[in-house]
């Protein structure tokens, strides 16, 4: 079910990191000087952790004793549209600067870059002369926030231009050659420190998106006969507790499956093993499942330890089984794989995945606090701590049950409130008077998880079997675990996916 060679649009987020993985990885103080356009165009990807491509990136600069030293970095899909380009310059440059002065630091100077590969028939010059209008704005965006650009560099098909030099002895109109990756002074102390770099975004991003191959069609069978099974029940009071204590002992077998596999190089080939470890069936089961908001934030707990790498493994496994019209449902397990990559601290796996959370759904908010802390370099610790306080209680609650069930208590008058953990309390219905004057029942009120995908109708009133009618099935707001956590992620973040500078 992997689909490695799908391509996904350059603009579906953004994301500010900070210079803090070599300080913190370095046994050593050693200082990288880099003095030239071409030091700096090496040094890109290593500044980041990744190859960018289509890619508009701010890197800050700080003085320290007259010398410059990098900070955080800013990085937006460059626009299709160049109407969209001055306003792709302005978040960009105010998330760096803001973020920076945030943090008690602001930058003193910027680097700028634009990342395209040339278009069918296009060549690397004319990319560059392209985007030449794209990295003038960045350089006026900047300015105005008093924040000089000093070096705006395009790279496209092997090369790199400098708008900033106007000398074409260094920087000749037909561009200068990259460097062979790895061989620049940055690449060197990079992987001295351990750091290495990760390939491109297309390639993290294509670890998580719906496969396209034949094997598609069986997983949607899987979702619809599931679906017809699974909605009613999770739609119905008595059961969803039911479907949730299921829906976790079969993540956790899985879990289980996913540690004991035998390891493979490479990760295609690690997919391609994790795809055949995951029936269809038991795929469309766990999707389902995780729809309720209460049995994701039960699942998030797999976070740390000996469960963060089968527990990341089987929820990328689960995004891409999100086939067909189950693209929405894809935003539950990118966001458990969002949270589990930033727990572990793969920040950069887990802005992607949050990202594509929100573009699945941007209406997430969990996938939207966790995406914003994560770019505010906040520490995904309080998180955790909220996931183990809460993981403990329902281990005492479970406890508590299984002692009263072997005292053998007496159970609950039907008038009796069922105050003793576990039990199951009556629903209450409340009556109005209808025109006649005879009491009649109301349903109670109360929000609906999205439990099934969208679907063009085929008839008035028509719908897919396990499929609610249109417009009921899609919750509008938070659950009280999302409010919850917004006091722990960080506060409410005003977009889905703005870039915040760290």
């Amino acid at each position: 079910m992997t689909n490695h060679s799908e391509s996904t649009g350059p603009a579906e987020n953004s994301d500010v990191t900070e210079q803090k993985e070599l300080d913190r990885r370095a046994a050593h103080d050693a200082q990288v000087t880099l003095r030239t356009p071409a030091e700096l165009a090496d040094a890109l990807p290593y500044l980041l952790g990744y190859r960018p491509e289509d890619s508009i990136v701010l890197v800050a600069l700080h003085d320290r004793d007259g010398r410059g030293r990098f900070g955080g970095r800013a990085r937006l899909g460059i626009p299709a549209s160049r109407d969209d380009w001055a306003s792709a310059a302005r978040q960009l440059a105010h998330g760096l600067v803001a973020g920076s002065e945030r943090r008690g630091s602001r930058p003193a100077q910027i680097v700028a870059y634009v990342c395209q590969e040339p278009a069918k028939g296009e060549t690397g010059r004319e990319v560059m002369q392209r985007l030449q209008p794209l990295a003038q704005l960045l350089r006026t965006e900047c300015g105005a926030l008093d924040v000089p650009v000093i070096e705006a560099l395009c790279i496209s098909g092997g090369r790199f231009w400098s708008y900033c030099c106007p000398n074409v002895g260094c920087c000749p109109d037909d561009g200068t050659p990259m460097g062979l990756p790895g061989t620049s002074v940055l690449a060197a102390a990079a992987t001295y420190a351990g750091l290495q770099v990760r390939g491109t975004l297309r390639e993290l991003r294509a670890r998580l998106l719906p496969s396209e191959t034949s094997a598609a069609l069986e997983q949607e069978i899987a979702l619809d006969t599931a679906g017809a099974a699974l909605v009613p029940r999770l739609l119905d009071d008595a059961s969803r507790a039911d479907v949730a204590e299921e829906t976790l002992s079969l993540a956790e077998r899985m879990l289980t499956r996913f540690a004991a596999a035998a390891p493979v190089p490479g990760t295609l080939p690690a997919d391609l093993r994790d795809d055949a470890l995951l029936s269809h069936d038991e795929a469309a089961q766990l999707i389902l499942g995780l729809q309720d908001r209460t049995t994701r934030d039960r699942a998030a707990a797999w976070m740390e330890g000996d469960d963060a790498g089968p527990a990341l493994r089987l929820w990328r496994a689960l995004a891409r089984r999100c086939v067909g019209p189950y693209g929405e449902h894809a935003a539950a397990p990118l966001t458990l794989a969002g949270w589990v990559a930033w727990s572990i601290g793969d920040d950069l796996e887990a802005r992607e995945a949050l990202a594509m959370a929100l573009g699945a759904d941007p209406d997430y908010l969990f996938a939207r606090l966790l995406h914003q802390a994560c770019n505010e370099g906040l520490d995904p610790e309080a998180v955790r701590r909220c996931l183990r306080a809460d993981r403990a209680d329902r281990a005492e609650a479970r406890t508590e049950a299984t002692e009263t069930t072997g005292r053998k208590k007496t159970a609950p008058a039907a008038s009796e409130d069922c105050s003793e953990p576990g039990a199951r309390r009556r629903r209450r219905v409340r009556v109005r008077a209808g025109a006649d004057g005879d009491a009649r029942p109301v349903r109670a009120e109360g929000r609906r998880s999205r439990l099934a995908p969208r679907r063009p109708s085929r008839g008035e009133g028509s719908t897919r079997p396990g499929v609610p009618a249109a417009g009921g099935a899609r919750a509008r707001a938070a659950d009280r675990n999302d409010a919850g956590r917004a006091s722990a992620a960080g506060p409410r973040p005003g977009g889905d996916g703005a870039a915040e500078d760290s």
